[in-house]
C-alpha cells in the first residue's frame, strides 16, 4: 500500500468513511493507456470491516497487476464513522456511490466493484443502476438478502450481538429493510456490464445457489468461478480467489470502453 490519491472520504451524510489504498505498481499487466487510472472499488459483508485478510491480498495482487485498489469501510463499521444501526443495504449503496463520485472526482476510471458477502449485494445493487461501474465482482454475494438475515439473525432480539460482535447488534432497521428487499434477483436481471461471481461450495453463510440464481437471472450473462471445499471465508483458498479475480479484472479494465456487453 502507498498514500492515497483522497484526502478522506465521506459518504453524502458527512460522515467519514475509512479507507486504504493500492497503488498499482508499475510494470504491471495492466499498462495499457486505458488502465492507468483504473480502481477497483473493495466492499466488505456485514458486521466486517475493510481490513478482511482477503480484502488486503486482493488489494495487493491487484496492485501487483498494474490495478490499483480502494478498500473502505462503510459507515458504522470498522473505524469508519456512523452508527451501525443505520448500516443497511440501502445506506451502504449510498456510502459506495459517494466512493464512486470521489474516485470519479479525482480522474480514476474505469472503475470496477468487487463485493464480497453482503457488500456483494450492495455492489451489485449500485452496478445495476449506477454507469460509472465499469466491471462487477461478487465474493460469496449475497443474493436472498431476507432469506440469510432470517437464517442467521432470525432468532435474535433486538440488541442482541451479531455473530458475537458486540459492536454489531441486531436492529429493527436491518431486520425490516432485509424483508422489504427480499431478494436481488431483479437487480441482477438489470445487470448488463462484465460481471464475475466466485463462490465456494461449502460456504456456510451464503449459499452457493445465491450465486447460482443470480447469473440464472441475468440469463447467463456472467461468469461464474465455484471453488471447490471453499468456505465463505476463503479459508486456504485466498491465493484461488485472487488467482479467478485479478486476471479477469486486468482483462475488463484494461480493455477499451466498448469491450463487453453494453451498460
Amino acid at each position: 500500500m502507498s498514500a492515497a490519491p483522497l484526502r478522506e472520504l465521506r459518504n453524502r451524510r458527512g460522515e467519514r468513511l475509512d479507507f486504504a489504498f493500492h497503488a498499482a505498481l508499475a510494470g504491471g499487466g495492466a499498462a495499457a493507456p486505458d488502465a492507468r487510472r483504473a480502481i477497483a472499488v473493495l466492499a466488505h459483508g456485514v458486521t466486517s470491516s475493510h481490513d478482511r485478510p482477503w480484502l488486503v491480498e486482493l488489494g495487493d495482487a491487484l496492485a501487483r497487476a498494474g490495478i490499483a485498489a480502494l478498500r473502505f469501510s462503510f459507515a458504522g463499521n470498522g473505524a469508519s464513522e456512523g452508527r451501525f444501526e443505520e448500516a443497511t443495504p440501502a445506506k451502504e449503496t449510498e456510502d459506495l456511490g459517494a466512493v464512486l463520485d470521489a474516485l470519479a472526482a479525482a480522474g480514476f476510471g474505469p472503475i470496477a466493484v468487487a463485493g464480497h458477502s453482503m457488500g456483494g449485494a450492495v455492489a451489485l445493487r449500485r452496478a445495476a443502476r449506477d454507469a460509472r461501474v465499469r466491471a462487477l465482482v461478487t465474493l460469496a454475494g449475497m443474493v436472498h438478502v431476507h432469506r440469510f438475515m432470517q437464517r442467521h439473525f432470525g432468532s435474535l432480539a433486538p440488541g442482541d450481538p451479531m455473530l458475537g460482535k458486540e459492536r454489531c447488534r441486531w436492529n429493527q432497521a436491518l431486520a425490516d429493510e432485509a424483508a422489504r428487499i427480499g431478494s436481488l434477483v431483479h437487480d441482477a436481471a438489470q445487470v448488463r456490464i462484465p460481471w464475475l461471481l466466485v463462490h465456494g461450495d461449502a460456504d456456510e453463510m451464503v449459499p452457493l445457489d445465491d450465486s447460482r440464481d443470480a447469473r440464472a437471472a441475468a440469463a447467463g450473462r456472467p461468469e461464474l468461478v465455484v471453488l471447490r471445499g471453499v468456505d465463505h471465508r476463503f479459508t486456504g483458498a485466498v491465493a484461488a480467489m485472487t488467482g479467478a479475480v485479478v486476471p479477469w479484472l486486468v482483462n475488463q479494465l484494461a480493455a477499451p470502453p466498448g469491450r463487453g456487453p453494453p451498460p
